[in-house]
């Protein structure tokens, strides 16, 4: 590899040779409630429910009805292959 000079970095501006760079969040912290503000939790069993358990997504289906599950129209492609099949057999014998 190639041997580089080091690198030169300028000296602190400041002349403060101890850190003085300081995070705004060190600085200047949020305040925070007291332990009196909010009053405590009167349910001690746990009573939190995810969304995903208390409301669920509908699903695409019809929804079943507790009587029988005929359905008249799932013969209809049954009946129209029928159909054309029979049109077809007729042509042909003419």
């Amino acid at each position: 590899m190639d041997e580089r000079p080091p690198l030169r970095l300028p000296e602190d501006p400041t002349g403060i040779d101890e850190p003085h760079d300081v995070l705004a969040a060190e600085e200047f912290a949020m305040p925070v409630r007291s332990r009196g503000d909010i009053p405590p939790d009167p349910i001690h069993e746990p009573h939190d429910v995810l969304a995903a358990e208390e409301f669920a997504m509908p699903t695409g289906g019809v929804a079943e009805t507790a009587g029988s599950n005929f359905d008249p129209r799932s013969f209809l492609p049954a009946a129209g292959v029928l159909m054309l099949l029979a049109l077809v057999l007729r042509r042909l014998r003419d």
